[in-house]
């Protein structure tokens, strides 16, 4: 199983993003999927959960701003970034709670992460 992330890029405060991440694999079954960020010199932050049924949560700093979906057929979730400030500058990881073909518990994938810098 493998979670692809990308979208990410250089882009101009105020501007807007929009990363997707596609699972691939022999997947039997997706949970909750979302997307952390790390900054440089910062420890990892939740950004945005979906679970499979669509409900959402987000970190207190981006509610209003991001919005998180997903696709369950296509085994994808994105993130769009409205608004973008330098502070949002980081590292985005995809993660995913799956369950493999054949397997019986979720586990916890990552993503290899995707740069976004806003900056002008």
């Amino acid at each position: 199983v493998q979670l692809q992330a990308s979208g990410g890029g250089l882009v101009q405060p105020g501007g807007s993003l929009r990363l997707s991440c596609a699972a691939s694999g022999s997947i039997f079954s997706i949970n909750d999927m979302g997307w952390y960020r790390q900054a440089p010199g910062k420890e990892r932050e939740l950004v945005a959960g979906i679970n499979r049924g669509g409900r959402t949560n987000y970190a207190d700093s981006m509610k209003g701003r991001f919005t998180v979906s997903r696709d369950n057929a296509k085994n994808t979730t994105f993130l769009q970034m409205n608004s973008l400030k330098p502070e949002d500058t980081a590292v985005y990881y995809c993660n995913a709670a799956i369950v493999v073909d054949g397997g019986v518990y979720f586990n916890e994938y990552w993503g290899q992460g995707t740069l976004v810098t806003v900056s002008s």
